[in-house]
C-alpha cells in the first residue's frame, strides 16, 4: 500500500474556509509538533504553485529576513 502524504492532506483540507485554513496553520504552530511539518509545507507547496512571482518574491524577502533575526 502507498501512502501518499500530499493526497492525504489535499483530501484533509478540501473544500475548508480561509478562516478553516487559519485555523489549522494557526493551531499547528501553537502545538510545534514536528509531525505537522510536512502538512504545513503541503500548504505551502500549493501556494507557491499558485502565486504570482511578485507573491513569491515578497515571501522570500519576507521568510530571509525572517531567518536574520
Amino acid at each position: 500500500m502507498s501512502f501518499q502524504i500530499r493526497e492525504a492532506i489535499t483530501a484533509n483540507v478540501q473544500g475548508d474556509s480561509p478562516v478553516e485554513f487559519r485555523e489549522t496553520v494557526e493551531d499547528a504552530i501553537a502545538r510545534g509538533d514536528e509531525h505537522l511539518l510536512p502538512g504545513l509545507g503541503v500548504f505551502l507547496e500549493k501556494w507557491w504553485q499558485t502565486s504570482s512571482k511578485e507573491e513569491q518574491a515578497a515571501f522570500t524577502e519576507k521568510l530571509s529576513k525572517a531567518f536574520q533575526n
